[in-house]
């Protein structure tokens, strides 16, 4: 893989997490199993999984100047993320989230932003200098949306193309989504930005068409276990999902984006980096935990 540097931009996060047969019902009280902790956020998953699979990682965020931040940016460094662009916030504490996982690997996820909703565009300003033309910038929505669009905007004026994954989902505006080069929704995200219920394959091409007709670039929808459908210079891609027992499927999308950001970056095809995406998702979901979970390079090399 190309050693070219990869910016991601986005959330990180303390990850609580407990094991339980089913998810409890509104006011009730369930006995759950493990307890474990971990790191997590949407942002620093993928940062992390870009780095175990070769890339040359730049992680642009924001911690709290608590015990929690300091296990974040020591973890971070130990994956070989370079971390000199983390805004350390000493007026809020770092990003928590509780999740439930049941006896099916499915998850719940309720997340306290903490520090990351501080992160402004004016800490962007930092590092608009190592954008260039032609590269990749990789963001996700567990940042202000106001941060989202700045960056979006230097980035369009210096000829870089961003990857967005739109989580959690959210309406976007008709100008944001018309300046993204690949946007990466699941199931329910392309739906909510859509309009058009996503459920299988076909639903999925009419959604990401209809995606492309408001102004995106490139579209790829992920579907668990059903595959990923991709609309890529007009062109529609399917990948069948890899075939695992799925133990946890906490951050499959996190290493599926990560994955796909580092072929992408490398000069693969849109059919390589897909497929290099699936094989590093498929490995994640029979793995508990968030970062934990993600695969390196040489795993996947003498898995497939």
């Amino acid at each position: 893989m190309s050693k070219s540097r990869i910016i991601v931009i986005g959330s990180s996060n303390i990850d609580m997490v407990i094991r339980t047969d089913c998810f409890p019902k509104p006011g009730e009280t369930i006995l759950g199993g493990d307890f474990f902790m971990n790191q997590g956020g949407k942002g620093a998953n993928q940062a992390v999984a870009a780095a175990r699979l070769g890339g040359d990682v730049l992680f642009v965020s924001s911690v709290g100047n608590d015990i929690f931040g300091k296990m974040t940016l020591q973890s971070l460094q130990q994956e070989g993320v370079d971390v000199e662009y983390i805004r350390i916030d000493s007026g809020s504490p770092s990003g928590i989230a509780i999740i439930t996982v049941d006896r099916n690997g499915e998850n719940n996820i309720v997340v306290a932003p903490g520090a990351n909703s501080t992160l402004s565009p004016t800490d962007i300003q930092r590092v608009e200098h190592l954008i260039e033309e032609g590269s990749f910038m990789l963001m996700q929505l567990e940042i202000p949306i106001q941060t989202v669009e700045y960056v979006v905007s230097k980035t369009i004026n210096r000829g870089a193309k961003v990857i967005l994954n739109p989580a959690p989902a959210q309406d976007l505006s008709q100008l944001l989504l018309s300046q993204i080069y690949l946007l990466t929704p699941n199931e329910e995200e392309a739906s909510l930005l859509s309009g058009i219920s996503v459920h299988d394959v076909s639903s999925a091409r009419e959604a990401a068409r209809n995606l492309t007709e408001r102004g995106v670039q490139n579209v790829i929808i992920t579907m668990g276990a059903k595959g990923a459908l991709a609309l890529y210079e007009g062109e529609y891609i399917y990948m069948e999902a890899q075939k695992v027992t799925a133990l946890d499927t906490t951050a499959a999308g996190d290493v599926f984006n990560g994955a796909l950001f580092v072929a992408l970056n490398g000069g693969k095809s849109i059919r390589e980096a897909l497929k290099f995406a699936g094989q590093a998702s498929a490995i994640a979901v029979t793995r508990l935990g968030a970062q934990s979970s993600s695969p390196y390079l040489d795993e996947i090399e003498n898995r497939y």
